[in-house]
């Protein structure tokens, strides 16, 4: 599908497409549509979808890259959006051969979307989504002003990121029945007193029985803590308890489906990048590129997969951890023998010819997130091969510098910043903390602190929404603290008691 292509751009999208298909790529729909720098640069600004609810942050992205492209710091050559059908941009003034290597690539990205099972729960339709969703905000802002509007998307923004980014595949909480069914005990009922039959409804009248069930059952709710269990997605407990008018509960259930739309993305992003560049160059090195073009993408190619100083490039590390994959499972560099081979040299020298690489990479990219295709995929080898590091900052020398080439250390270093999307861990616990109607939060520390400006901001956020006092128990500087804000005063407080 396309639109808006001249016969040129249509013509090589045709083929790019077919060359897709012998690859047996399986993708949805791809509507290509052609933009000029400003035009790419609002869409970005967007977040790749034309229509999004007004509001100055996008205005402010805008404005970022247009003058990164003007001052030639970045280009946008393409964006594609998980949708069915897939909506994909190309900048006009491409030349012909980025083109080409752009529209393999959207097809690459396409079918990763389609296939890869952390993006099964995403609304394929959220094109029209977003869509409505500026259509409510509109009327929200047609009725309460601009101002009322803006300031709570504001707060909303801000707490974006207090979602379970693992809840669409896993059930938190059992059934209150099935509980207690599990751990083989029985809901509280009142006991019976024995008796013959016929003298039963008088020895245990119903309406005392019914009287005594529900002053059991009393006892129980009272003795319950709310919530029940640790609730991890924070804006949805919000969305459910707190005291809100029905247009700002609006606002906060789209921007929680907005932020869970985004979340496969954000734990995809090394194989999603991956996957697409791999097959933008195998289309390209194999079936498109004219002999005159070699050099000019060769220039484009390589600007792509560039390391930069002090961050991963999601595009390499992707692209060779796959090509890895496939060349060991093509020459049969797995299972107990090959593990179990302490020789370097026959290790190197391992070639089984079984041929299994291009369904094994089909396989990985169907069933991995960032984190389990890392954990799963790289090697020691691999490590060493690409020269991967960790780096940390010298205090007496003022500067960054290598902290370890060892491969655990490098290792965990690429699985912490890949667990949760290195966002903190943070549950609501108590929503009567000190039997006030205060919210209790507790930052589950492993490895990503807290910021102190951040959190302090986060909080006088959080009391706008909750407006009772909110309290998140975190660690500051090694030890235990209860960071508290009244609504007026922020506080670090020394943790001294269980909630």
């Amino acid at each position: 599908m396309s639109t808006q292509l001249s016969p040129e751009l249509e013509a090589i999208r045709q083929q790019v497409e077919i060359y897709a298909q012998e690859y047996e790529l399986d993708y949805f729909p791809v509507i290509f549509e052609v933009l000029d720098w400003n035009q790419i640069n609002m869409v970005a600004a967007y977040g790749g979808f034309p229509n999004r609810y007004p509001h100055w942050r996008f205005g402010m992205e805008y404005e970022q890259l247009s003058k990164s492209y003007a001052y030639g710091l970045s280009k946008i050559y393409e964006m594609v959006i998980n949708n069915d059908p897939s909506y994909a941009y190309l900048l006009h003034s491409n030349a012909e051969v980025d083109q080409k290597l752009v529209m393999a690539h959207v097809y690459g990205h396409s079918d990763f979307f389609k296939n890869n099972i952390y993006f099964g729960h995403t609304n394929r339709k959220m094109m029209d989504e977003m869509a409505n969703h500026k259509t409510r905000v509109k009327k929200m802002i047609d009725k309460f002003g601009m101002e009322a509007v803006e300031d709570f998307i504001d707060v909303a923004l801000s707490l974006e990121n207090l979602i379970d980014t693992h809840a669409p595949g896993i059930r938190r909480h059992r059934d209150e029945r099935e509980d207690y069914s599990v751990n083989g005990a029985e809901l509280p009922t009142v006991q019976r007193l024995k008796s013959k039959d016929y003298m039963d409804k008088f020895i245990n009248p119903k309406d005392f029985l019914d009287q005594q069930q529900k002053r059991l059952e009393d006892e129980r709710q009272q003795k319950k803590n709310f919530p029940e269990n640790p609730e991890r997605d924070v804006l949805l407990f919000l969305i459910d308890h707190a005291p809100m008018e029905r247009w700002q509960r609006d606002i906060l259930e789209m921007i929680r489906e907005e932020a869970y739309y985004f979340v496969p993305q954000m734990q995809t992003k090394i194989m999603n990048e991956g996957w697409a560049s791999y097959w933008h160059s195998t289309i390209m090195t194999q079936r498109a590129l004219k002999a005159s073009e070699f050099i000019d993408y060769a220039d484009h190619h390589s600007g792509t997969l560039a390391s930069h100083p002090g961050r991963l490039n999601p595009y390499k590390i992707g692209i060779e951890l796959f090509r890895d994959i496939e060349d060991r499972w093509n020459k049969g560099k797995f299972g107990k023998d090959y593990d179990d081979c302490d020789d370097m040299v026959e290790q190197k020298r391992w070639n089984k010819n079984l041929g299994l690489g291009r369904k094994k990479i089909f396989e990985v990219r169907k069933v991995h997130s960032d984190l389990t295709f890392i954990d799963t995929y790289l090697t020691e080898e691999f490590c060493r091969e690409h020269k991967l590091f960790t780096f940390g900052y010298n205090n007496a020398k003022q500067n960054y510098e290598i902290a370890s080439r060892e491969f655990r250390a490098i290792k965990a270093k690429l699985l912490d910043s890949l667990t949760n999307r290195g966002q903190p861990f943070i549950s609501v616990t108590n929503a009567n903390y000190q039997n006030r109607g205060e919210l209790y939060l507790i930052h589950q520390h492993q490895g990503v602190d807290l910021r102190p400006d951040y959190a302090q901001e986060t909080l006088k956020n959080l009391h706008l929404v909750w407006k009772r006092p909110v309290a998140i128990e975190t660690k500051v500087d090694g030890g235990d603290k209860i960071l508290y804000y009244d609504g007026k005063t922020y506080q670090e407080l020394a943790k001294e008691r269980e909630v």
